[in-house]
């Protein structure tokens, strides 16, 4: 591998691309992955046109590779290494990159947010976090067996700031599906579930709110656990995805496309905004009988 870069020149497009000194220490696998594809094109004296004409790929696509702003696929990385007869080796060096990005360290989903112009989601099991109530939070939080109240306090407290992006001053675009799974599996105090059921009925009728209930009626789909899409200004996305125990921040267009298909054909299957707010009527109406009854 190379010791330097062309990665200065490489948006020109230019053979005569001007290389630049690496400082190996901070480098990271993703940038010794872009650094050697603009060195390997450097070397080959190749602009970024002729590189798209050998290897099919579109040379805004190897601009972005080049600078380190996508990863790109693995396919890409197969194509570069026959074209500059590397063997193997940007095909390793992607592995690395890949690798690197699952270990990364993630610090939530908050400083994502705080950036995003629009947040889509899809809650499988409980109420989304950005449409809990206190209480309801603080009931789901002690399921996990905090280890103080001061904990507990400092988790709920964390997880009710969020909810700033619907309610600041420039509210975010959010969108939830609420798997019908959600609504039957009630608070197990009765007043903080009908505290929770009103927050949604009136959060669901917030004019940057769109809320949707997708019904059991609706069938199989392909999504199995939380979803959350997040869009920014740039057009980017990204999405994260939460099991019962861990998540994953999922940021490579290519691996973001599919998880975007599959809430849009859900999306598509579930209640409308209006029908929504009518089912989370009947289910508060529901409630509140069942507990009259019980009260008797």
């Amino acid at each position: 591998m190379s010791g330097t870069s062309g990665k200065g020149g490489s948006g020109s497009g230019e053979k005569g691309t001007t290389r630049m000194l690496i400082d190996w220490e901070w480098l990271s696998a993703r940038e010794l992955y872009a650094s050697e594809l603009a060195y390997r094109r450097q070397q080959a004296g190749l602009t970024l046109m002729e590189l798209a004409g050998l290897c099919m790929y579109e040379q805004s696509y190897l601009h972005r590779l080049e600078r380190g702003q996508r990863l790109g696929t693995l396919e890409a990385a197969t194509a570069l290494d026959k074209v500059y007869g590397t063997g193997d080796l940007l095909v390793k060096l992607w592995h690395l990159a890949k690798r690197e990005a699952k270990d990364k360290p993630f610090l939530g989903l908050a400083p994502l947010e705080a950036d995003a112009v629009s947040v889509q989601e899809y809650a499988v099991s409980a109420v989304p976090y950005l449409l809990q109530t206190r209480a309801y939070a603080e009931e789901q939080l002690r399921t996990a067996r905090p280890h103080s109240t001061k904990q507990l306090s400092a988790q709920v407290a964390a997880r009710l700031k969020r909810q700033d992006r619907l309610t600041g001053p420039n509210p975010v675009h959010y969108r939830a599906l609420i798997d019908e799974a959600v609504l039957r599996r009630k608070a197990r105090d009765p007043q903080t579930w009908t505290a929770q059921l009103e927050h949604l009925i009136e959060t669901a009728q917030q004019p940057d709110v769109s809320l949707h209930v997708v019904p059991f009626g609706t069938g199989p789909h392909h999504i199995r656990s939380c979803l959350e899409l997040i869009f920014f200004q740039d057009g980017h996305v990204v999405a994260y995805t939460q099991s019962s125990w861990s998540g994953h921040l999922v940021e490579e267009p290519e691996d973001v496309e599919p998880l975007r298909l599959a809430y849009d054909l859900l999306r598509d299957n579930a209640l409308t905004p209006t029908a929504s707010v009518t089912f989370l009527r009947a289910a508060l109406e529901e409630h509140t009988a069942e507990e009259r009854l019980i009260a008797r």
